[in-house]
């Protein structure tokens, strides 16, 4: 896949998500108004959308369509607008912009913003959780009832226990208990494997348990996974440093001046994109099993490294 046909790939995989997230959302004028103004305003902030076209680029290889992890993909987007929030709030990181504009609590307070975070994370759950009564015909999240109820079940699953204590939240937790202090590799790889690389994972897993993908297939898209998301991380560390407000649509140099544990500031910033592009390297071979299908996988792989933003 070349960087222009990849190019319109994720055009028009984000346009798909876009279109469902509007859909699967309240409406800006839905009682209580404040908090669905406060959600849609950090939804629909721009992003690449990467989480979301990931599930449904890791069903498309495993053999399946767009809609059957729709909804997955969806919710995951959800999860993820709701960690960036709380993520940019004073008691965390303190961002005053995320996506080019004010963040979340900047605009609506901070009270409304822990709120828009807190309803965003219910309603990944509740789509996740839908199963459309007989007599309707295509309810919401319809499209991925074609998976089994067991499916279903494993993929909500996965997606908590990614978002946890044990997966974003365990990793923002050691971000947290970090900041001023030396972390060692064994620590910083804990901190971007959890933090990030969790939900990046769970996107690939999903997307194969929609489509039905066989154990080998699962574990390809495992391996990509958990390889793409620290290299994810590595180059946005990268990217705090040598970035600026207009190309990261966040103030950079915020990494240093919390004095975060990054791989730049362990290993230096040379040394840290060598990781970066071994990674890569690793996520692509490990797509061996899906031949053909798997070029959206492997391009996105080498825009994970590229990416300016």
């Amino acid at each position: 896949m070349t960087p222009d046909e990849l190019g319109r790939y994720l055009e028009e995989r984000r346009i798909l998500v876009d279109e469902a997230l509007e859909r699967y959302l309240p409406g800006a004028g839905d009682p209580p108004k404040e908090i669905h103004e406060a959600v849609r305003y950090s939804i629909f902030a721009g992003g690449k959308r990467l989480r979301p076209i990931l599930v449904l680029a890791a069903a498309e290889a495993a053999g399946g369509q767009v809609e059957q992890a729709l909804d997955a993909a969806a919710a995951i987007e959800f999860i993820h607008t709701y960690s960036l929030i709380h993520d940019d709030l004073p008691a965390m990181d303190d961002d005053d912009f995320r996506r080019g504009r004010p963040t979340c609590h900047k605009v609506y307070g901070e009270a409304m913003a822990i709120l828009a975070g807190d309803a965003l994370l219910t309603q990944a759950f509740i789509l996740l959780s839908f199963t459309p009564p007989a007599d309707q015909g295509e309810p919401l999240g319809a499209a991925s009832m074609q998976t089994t109820a067991k499916a279903r079940l494993r993929v909500i699953q996965e997606i908590a226990q990614a978002a946890g204590s044990k997966g974003m939240v365990g990793g923002q937790v050691v971000d947290i208990l970090h900041e001023d202090r030396e972390a060692d590799l064994p620590t910083l790889q804990y901190l971007h494997t959890h933090k990030t690389g969790a939900m990046i994972r769970v996107c690939l897993r999903v997307g194969g348990i929609l489509a039905s993908a066989g154990p080998e297939q699962l574990e390809a898209l495992t391996q990509y996974g958990e390889r793409i998301g620290l290299a994810f991380q590595i180059v946005d560390d990268i990217l705090d440093l040598e970035g600026n407000l207009e190309a990261l649509g966040k103030q950079a140099g915020s990494d240093l001046r919390k004095k975060k544990a990054t791989f730049p500031a362990l290993l230096g910033i040379e040394e840290s994109r060598r990781w970066a592009r071994r990674l890569v390297s690793e996520a692509k071979q490990s797509l061996r099993i899906f031949a053909d299908r798997g070029a959206a996988l492997q391009a996105i792989a080498d825009f994970v490294v590229m990416r300016q933003r």
